[in-house]
Order: C-alpha cells, then structure tokens, then sequence
C-alpha cells in the first residue's frame, strides 16, 4: 500500500507540476463551455421550443426554457470532459515510456500490478479534480442563466462523474498501454476529442439519429454515462413546466434523459451496473495487460 501511495503521489506531481499539460487538461473543458453557450446553445433551445406543445397552465417562460438548455449545455460539457481529459491527464504514462522510466521500474522488486494502478489511481484523480472544477463552473454557468436546479441533483451529478471518470481513466489507460511517443499520444487524443462527443450523444442526441445508429451506439457504456448526465441535471427542471407525465418523457426521450437498448428503455440502476460493471472489466484487462507484459519480458 505504501509503495501505491508513493507511486500515486510521484505521478500527480508530475502531472500538475507540467504547467503546459495541465493548462491543456484544464481548459478543455472551458472551451467546451464556451463553443456550448456560444453555438448549441441556441440550436438547443430552437430544437426544445420547436417540439414542445401547448397546454393550459403550463409554465413555458424563456427564463426557465434557458435554465433547461443550460443543463443540457452543462451535460454535454461534463460528459466529453471527463473522457477527453482523462487522455490528457494519462500523459505522465506515455513521459515515462519515452524518457525510460518505466523501463527502469520494471526492474524494481515493485509488483507491475501496483505499478499499473499508481498510473491509473494517479489520473484518476487527476481527472476529477478538474472535472469537478469544470462542475462549478458549469453550476455558476447555470445559476447565471437562472438556478432552477434541485439540490439533490448536484450529489447525483458528482456520482455520474466519479464513475464516468473511472472509466475514462480505464480506457485510456488500455490504449496508452500501446502508445510510445508524444506524437502517438496527440494523434490519438485529438482522435478521442473529435470523435466522443458524437458517438456518446453528447454534441447531438443519439434520438436524432437513425434506427441502426441508435442501436449501434447502445452497446458503448459511454452513452449511457451521458443519459445519467442528462437525465441528473435536466429532470428536475423538467417538471417545473407541468407538464403531463407522458409530455415529460417524450422530452427526456428528445434528449437522451431517458436511454433505450434497441426498443426497452434502460432504467436508471441498469445504466449505472452497466457503467459500473464496464468499468470494472476495462481495470481488469488493464492490470492483466501489465502483468502480462513483465512476464513476456
């Protein structure tokens, strides 16, 4: 434990203590809500009042309209962040692969499964600290636009991201296992970038696209991490417009709050086993992989 502990401490310094790679992880996420608020922000708010009906009582004032968009805008924001930043923050990994560190400890008497953890433990938290950064400021975001948000909600979007981040954290740790150089790592980060935030639902809801996408995109954990996402931060607000129960699904269906595998909707608890379990299995196959790798050496 205490060599894990030393492991963990060494890895985040370094990551913190590279002022380029950690600007670069922190403004990720700024960025993000900037082009959000500044593009999709109205393209959301179009799509919401194009499809919303009419009914007597119901409350449809643009503040509470841009308060709904808003946590929309701060799902989207939160559920790349947490993946693409997780790549950044595993960088520490692919530095000592390119210097020859890592080569130097694996011949240490340190087991290569604690070694494989203090990398994975060492972005993990990494991550979080700045997607919890990002977290307030999307909270600031939406308290600007007009706080309508319950404050439970805030303790379940916390959840979504500690999960979301595991798993980020365990992805890239799979794939920057193969990675050598700094040049790979950029490569397959603007990869990562470019292409999450569509196959995740988070730039444009998967309800938007066709049937065989859909179900195509059902298979991948990361969509279901959006849905929690969405459904955590925009539920609430829902029901202050009153609307009847079957009008609120068909909205929280629009934008992915509700989340289906082929035609059965997935409830709340299957979406976190199956963020969960996915997770669980991606750490496995990492720590195997380092193992694995000692013996074959």
């Amino acid at each position: 434990m205490k060599s894990l502990l030393i492991i963990i401490k060494r890895n985040i310094i370094l990551f913190f203590k590279d002022k380029g790679l950690f600007f670069c992880a922190l403004i990720t996420p700024l960025i993000l809500l900037l082009l959000y608020s500044t593009f999709l922000g109205k393209v959301f708010t179009d799509a919401f009042t194009a499809s919303i009906p009419d009914f007597p009582g119901i409350v449809k004032g643009p503040a509470l309209i841009d308060s709904f968009i808003s946590a929309q805008l701060v799902s989207s924001l939160l559920a790349v962040s947490c993946v693409t930043v997780a790549f950044c923050a595993n960088a520490v990994m692919i530095s000592d692969k390119y210097t020859g560190n890592l080569k130097d400890f694996l011949v240490t008497p340190v087991n290569k499964g604690i070694m494989a953890l203090g990398y994975y433990f060492a972005t993990m938290l990494s991550t979080l600290i700045i997607c919890y950064v990002a977290l307030g400021l999307g909270l600031i975001y939406m308290a600007i636009v007009g706080w309508n948000l319950a404050s439970s909600a805030i303790g379940w979007l916390i959840l979504d991201i500690f999960l979301l981040v595991n798993f980020g954290t365990a992805l890239s740790s799979i794939i920057h296992f193969f990675l050598k150089t700094q040049g790979q790592m950029s490569a397959v980060g603007t990869i990562v970038s470019a292409a999450y935030g569509f196959i995740c639902g988070a730039y444009m809801p998967m309800s938007n696209f066709n049937e065989g996408l859909r179900n195509t995109l059902s298979f991948l954990p990361g969509t279901y991490a959006t849905s929690l996402l969405r459904y955590h931060s925009m539920s609430s607000i829902l029901e202050k417009f009153n609307y009847p129960d079957n009008v609120s699904n068909m909205i929280l269906d629009n934008v992915d709050a509700h989340m289906y595998f082929f035609d059965k909707q997935v409830s709340i608890a299957s979406m976190y086993g199956i963020l969960a379990g996915s997770t669980v299995l991606l750490i496995v196959i990492y720590i195997l992989m380092n193992v694995l790798r000692r013996r074959s050496n």
